[in-house]
């Protein structure tokens, strides 16, 4: 008989109590305790176990579960005598970060405050004794909900101090989602303000703290160096693309597979590996997220589990608003196609706006992406970062991302709806009324509010746009965007999938009224362009009549559109 999934469960301790399904990750605790790292961050997409991989390691070694190897018995771990002499026998600090979503440097610390002073009330006990003198029993006390910053980050070395005097041991400190407050004060603007105190309390907890044995933080991203690592090179990064950890996060195949046969799903293999493999960490290949996974064998259906496990705003965010360039390849990657682009694994985040590169990195970060191959170069001849070949990681990201484009116009949906079906019956009038309803209330929606609108903003929301047809139109057109044909590159060009289907080139033109008297003198630069470039000359080699090749000029001026 099948387990139980239990979903959502991320205390180690329940799950095996319960004996829910569980894939044995234990022998990470080995992995890690043997490399003789001091401080480990270690990245991996969201829902990829990292939580639960931190509630076993703080049940392994924690004081507080001194007796309990019962929870560990029949697992790989308890194989060794010399790891079963080891569980609950450190003092352990364990904070997680997940939970702080603020829009707001204030609330963020506050936040970050109020998880400091509940541990320090959980270490209540160390009042009670001699441990500590009058001097520190005093300092202990003022960790409160509305302490300054040089209490609060030191709070973490102090406490680390205490714990080991009183146990005769070093203190081992968990941290989870370390960078979870760090993509909030990106997006939402207090990116110094939060790096400035998260330096200064990772400097003592990590870097100077005499009495810290070993730590581990994780996260989905490997924040700049540059910003709150700055004085810390005491700590083993292992990304996405490192040898360690490879199988600890995330399913191999082998377990998925094992884990359909229990649950009667044997036949589903193959279809399970279209909608769910591609992960890539290290050198271990067809890694599986096991959010969707376990998803799939609670409920039995194919649908998206992980990807739709957060808001995705982030990434949403930097793919709207990105340049002309960013949306030309995330149009490649929609159609199934390969990047090859330099990546940096350390990202930065202050970066974003105006370092396409950066925005790859970061989607490589979260699982979104997936490296297939890099260029490796001779030490003498490198140059810059080396180029990654990228590639949506597999259909339940590529439906995600279509279903992401989708939610751009979704405030517009009747006004968008009503022009495609303009577009395909050739309605010049109705395509102009539309159009106008749409980017009236859309144009903003692609600035990044950090620029003035102007020039830039059309061209940020015509090529949203373009995502838009190719996501709601692929059954009916082949849609490519800047393409050479002729002499010249057009803007869009709508290549039929059906014989009843006439084919579609677009032009896109800003007004500028040092050239142009009129919207109606822009439309004709943009018709006049595609007939002197000859746009339709790709068309017409493929066997499509010149009778079936529709031209329209799209000309912008702010917020105004005239097509013709």
């Amino acid at each position: 008989m099948a387990r139980t999934v239990g979903i959502g469960i991320q205390d180690f301790r329940k799950i095996i109590e319960n004996q829910y399904f569980y894939v044995d990750k234990t022998a990470f605790i080995k992995e890690w305790w043997e490399s003789g790292d001091e401080v480990t961050l270690i990245t991996r997409p969201r829902r990829f176990g990292k939580t639960l991989t931190m509630s076993m390691t703080e049940q392994f070694f924690s004081v507080k579960y001194a007796g309990r190897g019962d929870l560990f018995e029949g697992l790989s771990i308890w194989q060794e005598e010399k790891y079963r002499a080891l569980q609950g026998t450190y003092p352990v600090i364990s904070l997680s970060f997940a939970n702080i979503k603020e829009n707001n440097y204030k609330d963020t610390r506050d936040k970050i405050v109020q998880l400091l002073a509940r541990e320090y009330a959980r270490c209540a006990f160390l009042l009670e004794g001699d441990s500590l003198n009058g001097q520190e029993k005093d300092m202990f006390r003022r960790v409160t909900a509305d302490m300054g910053d040089v209490d609060a980050t030191l709070a973490l070395h102090q406490l680390s101090e205490y714990l080991c005097r009183f146990y005769g041991k070093k203190v081992i400190i968990l941290l989870d989602e370390y960078d979870t407050p760090m993509q909030e004060a990106y997006v939402h603007g207090y990116w110094e303000e939060l790096v400035a105190f998260t330096r200064s309390m990772f400097n003592a907890a990590f870097k100077t703290n005499p009495w810290l044995e070993r730590a581990i933080m994780t996260g989905i991203t490997r924040v700049s160096k540059e910003s709150i690592f700055s004085d810390l090179n005491n700590i083993e990064v292992v990304t996405t693309t490192a040898g360690k950890y490879e199988t600890a996060f995330g399913f191999t195949e082998e377990e998925v597979f094992e884990s359909l046969d229990e649950f009667g799903m044997s036949g589903e293999k193959q279809r399970v590996k279209w909608w769910y493999d591609g992960f890539i960490f290290g050198e271990s290949r067809d890694i599986y997220n096991p959010w969707s996974i376990l998803n799939l064998l609670d409920k039995g259906k194919f649908t998206t589990y992980w990807a739709n496990t957060s808001s995705n705003s982030l990434v949403g965010k930097l793919l709207r608003e990105g340049s002309r360039d960013v949306k030309e390849s995330f149009e490649r990657l929609i159609k199934g196609e390969h990047l090859w682009i330099p990546i940096d694994e350390q990202i930065v985040y202050n970066q974003l706006d105006n370092n396409e590169y950066a925005i790859w990195s970061l989607l490589v970060a979260g699982g979104y992406l997936k490296i297939l191959n890099y260029e490796r170069y001779e030490e003498d001849e490198f140059i810059g970062e080396p180029r990654y070949e990228l590639t949506l990681t597999n259909h339940e990201v590529e439906i995600m991302f279509k279903n992401m484009v989708r939610s751009w116009f979704a405030k517009e949906v009747s006004s968008y709806n009503a022009f495609i079906k303009a577009l395909l019956s050739d309605d010049t009038e109705a395509m102009n009324e539309y159009m106008n309803q749409i980017a009236g209330n859309a144009f903003s929606y692609f600035d990044t509010g950090k620029r003035a609108s102007g020039k830039a903003e059309p061209e940020r929301f015509y090529h949203g746009f373009v995502l838009g047809l190719m996501v709601d139109l692929a059954d009916c057109y082949t849609i490519t965007s800047n393409r050479e044909s002729g002499f010249g590159r057009y803007d869009i060009m709508l290549e039929p999938k059906k014989e009843n289907l006439d084919a579609i080139l677009i032009e896109f033109k800003v007004f500028h009224p040092r050239r142009d008297n009129s919207l109606e003198d822009t439309v004709n630069a943009a018709l006049l362009q595609i007939e002197e470039k000859k746009y339709a000359q790709t068309l017409i080699a493929k066997g499509i009549s010149e009778e079936r090749i529709r031209k329209y000029g799209f000309a912008f001026e702010g917020k105004e559109v005239l097509i013709g």
